[in-house]
């Protein structure tokens, strides 16, 4: 009987230390998270990228009422605050781009980094900063300076000259291809990335990319550089982005389109005169993936075979409802699920520019990259008829006439002589215009590239403004001339005076929107 009454005890003491043991388990909620669930798949820290990485397109103001309107791609039928804004050369609306870069992508990213570093997770390290490069290299391609290297210091942090913005990518790019081509096996983005699926060979090209385009757009300014990343780019085994299967694709994450928001719920964004008269001028089968037929035979009566019609850049606008007939986005855009950051017609029109230049592009002449771009473009848009077109040697763009403005107010003849097909006996200058046309036509949603390309090499041959509203609040640009930055945001000047005025330095001349960036150089591009 004694021996029974242990062996009760003894599974009684066993029972109550089990129960113990399991006390914290039974008094966990199963719905709390924890840091350590947090931890597992690299949520902690794999979680903001979605975000960073929308961050990088944009908006109506951030993009579709500047470089998208200063490059000639879309035109607002809406005179907005009296027909005198960005569209005239008259800045407002200053701060919005600024403040997404570093809002929604320095922040993070460098949060991300701190926890990264911290864990021992250096190919995220690398990702957030790949995706800063992104940002601020767009962001520097509006205003020149920046704040980078100082980002996150206390007190009033100084800009970054545009000189050391680009030597600094490119140091990141270098640790960053190294890093990631070490690890091409790696899975750790794939719940993050709506890009590439964590795919560490796309991110390798998207990267050599990058440095193909930030090395070409200082050829200018530094050739020997940009000679330099160009070809470092090319010769790197993880290749470049040169077919469309490899395009980087920033995902909507199931909003609308941002131009279709703008140009059919606010009808604030229509056609340009300038894709009007260049895509009309060479009989382009992508003005139909681009835009929407007119309804009004009357506004093409000048070009019945081409049922598009344009606004002006820098119109006079009487009202907003005269120009609403005019072409929109083409209605396909709104089942876009995603938008184009770097694709490969872009990659081929650059390299057949580095070779134009001499460069070693790894194979195929000027000729055989320009072809490259303009096909993977038109496979990209779903267009046909592509060996017709680069064989088109006689169509030039449009003169432009406003058929709904009286007189002649608004039109303009094109300044653009320059055919399609490429010349084999032409000279470079001559076919640097083709290239960057192309560039500009393939460019098409994507248009921060477009205003670079124009800036530096002038091409395409753009109206100008007929409304020009430019003055000495912010610098006069002359009447035969382009915008060629956005000034700083008054929040810095106000708020961080001395980092302001190391920007000002930097830029080399006055804050205003005439003062060109350092990639910038007036003259010939050869």
């Amino acid at each position: 009987m004694k021996r029974n009454i242990f062996y009760i005890l003894l599974i009684g003491l066993v029972t109550l230390y089990s129960c113990t043991d399991d006390f914290a388990e039974l008094n966990t909620n199963p719905n709390q998270i924890t840091d350590e669930s947090l931890k597992q798949n690299f949520n902690h820290i794999g979680a903001y990228f979605p975000s960073m990485l929308e961050a990088l397109s944009g908006n109506q103001v951030m993009h579709n009422l500047n470089n998208d309107s200063w490059v000639r791609h879309y035109a607002t039928p809406t005179p907005f605050v009296g027909g005198v804004n960005n569209t005239t050369y008259y800045p407002r609306w200053i701060h919005q781009y600024w403040n997404r870069i570093y809002g929604s992508i320095m922040a993070p990213g460098r949060q991300v980094i701190q926890i990264a570093e911290a864990d021992g997770y250096d190919m995220f390290v690398q990702w957030a900063k790949l995706i800063q490069i992104l940002g601020t290299s767009r962001l520097s391609a509006y205003h020149g300076p920046i704040i980078y290297s100082n980002y996150g210091t206390q007190g009033d942090v100084l800009y970054d000259s545009e000189e050391s913005l680009y030597n600094t990518w490119f140091s990141e790019l270098d640790q960053i291809v190294s890093t990631f081509s070490a690890n091409t096996s790696y899975s750790g983005f794939s719940d993050f990335d709506a890009t590439y699926n964590g795919s560490i060979p796309h991110w390798i090209k998207m990267a050599n990319s990058l440095r193909l385009r930030l090395g070409m757009r200082i050829v200018e300014a530094n050739p020997a550089l940009a000679k330099t990343q160009v070809e470092k780019a090319v010769s790197d085994p993880g290749g470049l982005i040169t077919t469309n299967a490899d395009n980087m694709m920033l995902d909507l994450y199931g909003r609308p389109f941002h131009e279709v928001t703008i140009c059919f719920s606010w009808n604030d964004t229509r056609m340009s005169a300038s894709m009007e008269s260049i895509l009309g001028g060479y009989d382009d089968p992508r003005a139909g993936k681009y835009w929407d037929p007119v309804a009004d035979a009357s506004l093409v009566a000048d070009h019945p075979g081409f049922p598009y019609k344009g606004i002006r850049n820098g119109a006079f606008l009487a009202s907003k409802a005269l120009h609403l007939p005019y072409s929109t986005i083409s209605s396909d855009f709104k089942s876009a699920s995603n938008r184009k950051l770097i694709d490969a017609a872009e990659v081929h029109l650059i390299l057949a520019e580095a070779a134009l230049r001499g460069w070693s592009v790894g194979g195929g002449t000027a000729q055989d990259h320009y072809e490259a771009g303009v096909r993977e473009s038109f496979a990209y848009w779903g267009a046909g008829g592509v060996d017709a077109y680069l064989a088109n040697n006689t169509g030039t763009p449009f003169d432009y006439d406003d058929v709904v403005e009286t007189g002649d107010v608004n039109d303009f003849a094109s300044r653009i002589t320059a055919t399609v097909a490429w010349n084999p006996t032409g000279t470079n200058e001559e076919n640097l215009e083709k290239i960057i046309t192309q560039k500009w036509i393939a460019a098409y949603t994507n248009s921060i590239e477009a205003w670079v390309d124009h800036r530096r090499t002038g091409y395409p041959k753009l109206p100008y403004n007929y409304k020009n509203d430019s003055n000495s609040d912010f610098g006069i640009v002359p009447a035969d001339e382009f915008m060629k930055r956005m000034v700083f945001p008054v929040g810095e000047k106000n708020n961080n005076a001395s980092g302001y005025a190391s920007g000002v330095s930097a830029l080399g001349g006055a804050d205003e929107i005439n003062t060109r960036l350092w990639w910038d150089k007036p003259g010939g591009n050869f």
